[in-house]
């Protein structure tokens, strides 16, 4: 079905530029966005910056608990007047960053399945992206537009992983779905984007409580991207080269090789070794 014209959203609101919007216009890929969010009755649909609200009126029509979270003022009061007859979404005049997943479904006990939706702002996109899965309760996925550059590294497998990409690849598996044109949005960015889903694990692949040590770990190891991991290890933790070496050969890993060639099931088991000579030691 086309998406209706909505005279409410004619007018062209007034770009904040600190907020980094760029609104999706094209009606075509706001229905393939909308195609592949395939949430279920018992989802809550949180969608990050709905903005003038094309996006939340096509998930509106089947989602039976809509949340949308809008830190402009203007485009917020505007949202709720549009919807203002549909007792199925709400409206959050908030910063996403600041809210808990429990906070943003409105819930202090318990807590429904959700997913996420969002044209995410190009300057903090990774961070909200990290916010979700970091922070508990977890989305079941999560359906996102980002700047295309960011996009492929989150999603880049072993020869080309990066922090980013090995951060998603602990709680969660992501493809790129499609790309997107900047003309598609109002105002055009200087770049391409895509649309990437992000499907969440039951849980995480080392302990959860160990999830924020083995994070320090992979940072770490990307301390000096160029460098072979051996010496980009030993800087970012502040080793010398030889006791790094003993930490990937426990893990059976070459020190020759980058941390870009190195995939999540090595890091896994990179940061088994780590754990094994930190308490060895």
């Amino acid at each position: 079905m086309a998406l209706a014209y909505d005279a409410r959203v004619s007018e062209r609101p007034r770009r904040k530029k600190s907020l980094g919007q760029h609104w999706l216009a094209d009606r075509r890929v706001l229905k393939r966005i909308d195609e592949a969010a395939d949430f279920t009755d018992e989802d809550t649909v949180i969608e990050i910056g709905p903005g003038t609200g094309l996006l939340t009126g096509l998930l509106a029509e089947r989602a039976e608990s809509l949340i949308g979270v809008e830190i402009d003022d203007a485009l917020a009061e505007g949202l709720r007047e549009r919807f203002s007859d549909q007792q199925s979404i709400t409206i959050l005049n908030d910063d996403v960053l600041s809210l808990s997943p429990k906070q943003v479904l409105l819930s202090s006990e318990g807590h429904p399945p959700y997913v996420v939706v969002g044209n995410l702002p190009f300057n903090v996109g990774t961070a909200i992206i990290s916010h979700f899965l970091r922070t508990k309760p977890r989305p079941r996925w999560l359906l996102v537009t980002l700047q295309a550059e960011v996009a492929e590294s989150m999603c880049a497998t072993s020869g080309k992983t990066s922090y980013l990409s090995v951060l998603i690849g602990l709680y969660a598996s992501a493809r790129i779905l499609f790309y997107v044109p900047a003309r598609a949005f109002r105002p055009p960015p200087k770049v391409r984007s895509a649309v990437a889903r992000i499907d969440v694990r039951d849980t995480p692949l080392v302990a959860e409580d160990e999830c924020e040590a083995f994070i320090k770990l992979v940072q770490a190891g990307f301390a000096a991207p160029r460098k072979r991991i051996r010496n980009s290890l030993a800087i970012g933790l502040r080793i010398p080269p030889a006791e790094a070496e003993e930490m990937l050969a426990r893990a059976s890993l070459d020190p020759t090789v980058r941390p870009a060639e190195i995939g999540i099931n090595g890091w896994v088991g990179l940061f088994e070794s780590y754990r094994a000579v930190k308490d060895a030691g």
